[in-house]
């Protein structure tokens, strides 16, 4: 029989656990689930500095400090060899995603809408960057990036808050950001292209690097309505009737596929990455794909 003061111990630990549990957001409990199924530790950075952590071997060059040089290897040889270690210091992630009307848009109740599909794989996004020793934080949070769980806290927390539920914001405002940091925009990119261009443009002026993901419902994509349909805006736009939706596919579809190719050229020229990602898939699809990016990035 177990004592009484052992099983007295182990109820007040599940107790402090189950409230610890209660107080995480299930945004956050998702995003972790979601990034787990993605990458299990951390990503190679495989850049020349500081760290601890053997590279390889290199000729030494006029200007390497002495105390570069590995004398056991340069013994085996004539020349003179430095060794070089990998880089591992932490490197900061902007993440940001759009939080206007438009994203509260799905075509139909069995679907997330965009919005709670941009909030996990941000999150998600930023749970894997943690796990490899990055410092995340979100952009135009007014908040300092940080690393380790309180900094998934704080963001779930941020995330979650009623209070930044809304932004009339379709884009992120600009904002002074350390060279060479990387920035995630999430959202359904549906603004104009010249205004996305000077959103980039700014960013990629200070040496950003990036990556675009649009969240797009799958109605969005393929237009499937029949007959007479009224479309009602988000954002303050007026109601539009269509006689007939059929009448309209192709010219509608071919200027999402302009608006597509467009974002992929404007990526493309930022030296950034543009992907897109339908709500009615799964979200590992997305967040691997993102994953992957940075990863390359960080090379």
């Amino acid at each position: 029989m177990a004592s009484p003061t052992l099983g007295a111990t182990t109820l007040r630990a599940q107790q402090r656990a189950e409230g610890l549990a209660a107080t995480l957001p299930p945004l956050l409990v998702a995003a972790e689930r979601v990034a787990s199924t993605v990458a299990q530790g951390v990503h190679g950075r495989r850049r020349v500095g500081l760290g601890e952590t053997f590279w390889q071997f290199r000729r030494y060059q006029p200007g390497d400090s002495p105390q570069m040089i590995d004398w056991r290897q340069s013994g085996k040889t004539q020349p003179v060899y430095v060794r070089e270690n990998e880089w591992e210091a932490a490197q900061t992630v902007w993440l940001w995603r759009d939080r206007s009307p438009s994203m509260d848009y799905r075509s139909v109740n069995g679907l997330p809408t965009k919005r709670e599909r941009a909030d996990l794989l941000t999150l998600a996004t930023a749970v894997l960057l943690v796990r490899g020793g990055e410092r995340v934080g979100l952009l135009n949070s007014g908040q300092r990036p940080d690393h380790g769980k309180f900094a998934l806290n704080r963001m779930a927390g941020q995330m979650t808050d009623p209070r930044n539920a809304h932004s009339p914001d379709a884009l992120p405002q600009p904002e002074p950001l350390p060279r060479h940091a990387q920035v995630v925009l999430v959202g359904d990119l549906l603004s104009p292209l010249p205004e996305i261009h000077a959103t980039v443009s700014a960013l990629t002026g200070r040496g950003v690097r990036g990556q675009l993901l649009q969240i797009l419902d799958p109605a969005e994509e393929t237009l499937p309505y029949e007959g007479r349909v009224e479309f009602e805006g988000f954002e303050g736009e007026e109601e539009l009737l269509v006689p007939r939706v059929e009448a309209v596919r192709e010219t509608y579809l071919e200027r999402l596929r302009a608006h597509q190719d467009g974002l992929d050229a404007l990526a493309r020229t930022a030296g950034w990455t543009y992907a897109v990602h339908r709500t009615d898939r799964p979200p590992q699809t997305a967040l691997l794909g993102l994953w992957g990016a940075l990863a390359r990035e960080a090379v």
